[in-house]
């Protein structure tokens, strides 16, 4: 049910102390993932603004926040080096947008559902260790490489390399400041949890903030405080008609580019199925377990990247990072994307000066702490506790994303999962017990043709003068190819001394029409046309 006026209302406290989290968050990512992308650095706040208030007002999703991603990047940066201009990669966009809009109303968001839970859960822990990996090296005050939601290789390296090397470039202001900021966050989480009252409402990242703008100001007047790259940057205005040229338009002459139409569909194909996921995950992190409508959540993700290539942005999709943190510090509804999306377009617009007082080092300490949230050893000691159904699935799709990306990685996790619900099917089906030479084989649930090595193989290993009953009375689907190893046991263990009963006819559930005939002269069943089989004792 959709939240009402008054719910709204009575969240306010919440949402709002969320929001600042999720804008704190999102300011750098918006810039860093612009950086990656090749795009100018504007393009990436316009797609954080759009994901914020035209996709949360148009979503139903209550927790979920939208904006660029760092999944897209390596296409977008492709795109852009492909077509003419940037002004034709954002037709790209826009068609792109319509194209997912028309996938909701084809309800094409039913494909999210089929995804494990041990992958969803993977890819949060691996979402989790990425953002340790990549935001250690600003804490240590290595800030010459962009920040990334979900690791991307970056223009200095990758990930893994610019968390080694990052220790031979160490600043010791930003350590310093970085590390006060992040031991007092595990502190401050420590001293409200579970506490009530207005303290509650006080946003730690708020607090870390504005704590190491105090510490870098002491510093830089002693003359070593942080400057230059190892604080925010964002682009300023000194009127209003020099912030409107920071927009730009499609290039509407590109229209007949393949090379655009090919660019559009690859986007809405790739941000679909990663908002896909992304509600998914999210709604999983849920509290209050809300289910999003996924056809819904196409439309208004293909009506933020319409608007967001309209007015020169970067395309967006639902995104963890954002997503998780919004959850994390106490979101009700999905008023705290919006108020996000608000914060980032007045602070853009009047105070960038003051934005860009923020040591990126105070900013890694917040994401290395919603990191850990995410990734946290307890989660995978109870997946190890669970299974290695449930354990090799999660652990693989951590490896795979962190070895390749997002989609790759999460690609890889369904195909394992997938694995281990085949091999659960495949064992669990078929159940053999004997005493002594008496046989029960019973078939349950789906019996499907690869089932037919292990029933063919328990079938011939029973003994001679054995009795053998087929029980198939549980099977709701049981495949021709395993009625035929069935019938062809039963004509040959005669042969054996072999005798043989059946409960529940094999042929008429299934809608087969077989004639029973008796043996010949010689006591043998033989076959014709249609297969004669010996009539079974039906129970």
């Amino acid at each position: 049910m959709a939240p009402r006026a008054k719910d709204y209302i009575k969240s306010l406290p919440n949402d709002f102390a969320a929001s600042i989290v999720v804008f704190l968050v999102a300011l750098p990512l918006c810039l860093g993932i612009a950086l990656a992308s090749n795009a100018p650095l504007f393009s990436g706040l316009i797609a954080g603004i759009i994901g914020g208030i035209v996709i949360g007002l148009a979503s139903r999703s209550h927790l979920s926040v939208s904006g660029p991603a760092a999944g897209l990047s390596a296409i977008v940066a492709g795109a852009i080096a492909l077509l003419p201009s940037f002004e034709a990669f954002l037709l790209a966009v826009v068609i792109a947008g319509i194209f997912q809009i028309a996938l909701g109303f084809a309800k094409s968001g039913i494909i999210g559902d089929y995804v494990p839970n041990s992958v969803i859960k993977g890819m949060l822990a691996a979402i989790g260790l990425i953002l340790i990996l990549n935001q250690v090296p600003h804490l240590l005050g290595d800030d010459s490489h962009f920040e990334s939601d979900e690791g991307v290789p970056q223009a200095k390296g990758n990930i893994f390399s610019n968390f080694i090397f990052a220790f031979g470039n160490v600043n010791t202001t930003a350590l310093l400041i970085g590390g006060v900021c992040l031991v007092f966050y595990f502190l401050w989480e420590k001293l409200v949890s579970g506490k009530k009252g207005l303290i509650r409402f006080v946003p730690a990242p708020l607090i870390v903030v504005i704590l190491a703008v105090i510490i870098n100001y002491f510093f830089q007047q002693k003359g070593t405080g942080l400057n230059g790259e190892h604080l925010v940057v964002i682009p300023q205005a000194s009127s209003a008609n020099e912030f409107f040229s920071f927009f730009s338009s499609p290039d509407w002459g590109m229209i007949m580019n393949k090379n655009v139409w090919i660019i559009a569909i690859t986007l809405a194909l790739v941000a679909s199925l990663e908002s896909l996921l992304s509600i998914e995950a999210i709604d999983d992190l849920d509290p209050y377990q809300r289910v999003t409508p996924t056809n819904r959540e196409l439309k208004a993700q293909g009506l933020g990247n319409l608007f967001s290539g309209l007015l020169g942005g970067l395309p967006v999709t639902s995104v963890i990072v954002r997503s998780s943190a919004n959850v994390n510090a106490g979101a009700k509804t999905k008023m705290s994307t919006i108020y996000h999306g608000i914060l980032l377009l007045v602070s853009v617009a009047f105070v960038p000066a003051i934005l860009n007082m923020i040591p990126k080092t105070a900013l890694a300490a917040i994401l290395i702490f919603t990191g850990y949230k995410l990734a946290k050893p307890a989660l995978f000691i109870a997946f190890y506790k669970k299974g290695w159904d449930q354990f090799l699935p999660f652990v693989i799709t951590i490896v795979a994303i962190l070895s390749t990306d997002l989609l790759k990685g999460v690609i890889i996790g369904i195909g394992v999962g997938l694995f281990f619900v085949i091999r659960s099917n495949f064992r669990s089906s078929v159940v053999v017990v004997n005493d002594n030479n008496r046989y029960l084989i019973r078939l349950r649930k789906d019996v499907s043709f690869l089932n037919k090595p292990i029933i063919k193989k328990k079938l011939e290993e029973v003994p001679e003068n054995s009795h053998v009953l087929i029980d198939a009375g549980r099977a709701d689907f049981i495949d021709k190819d395993i009625i035929e190893v069935i019938e062809d046991f039963i004509i040959h263990a005669p042969l054996s001394n072999i005798t043989v009963e059946v409960k529940r006819s094999l042929y008429k559930d299934q809608g087969f029409n077989r004639k029973l005939v008796p043996p010949d002269a010689n006591g043998r069943y033989v076959r014709t046309h249609e297969k004669t089989i010996k009539p079974a004792t039906e129970i």
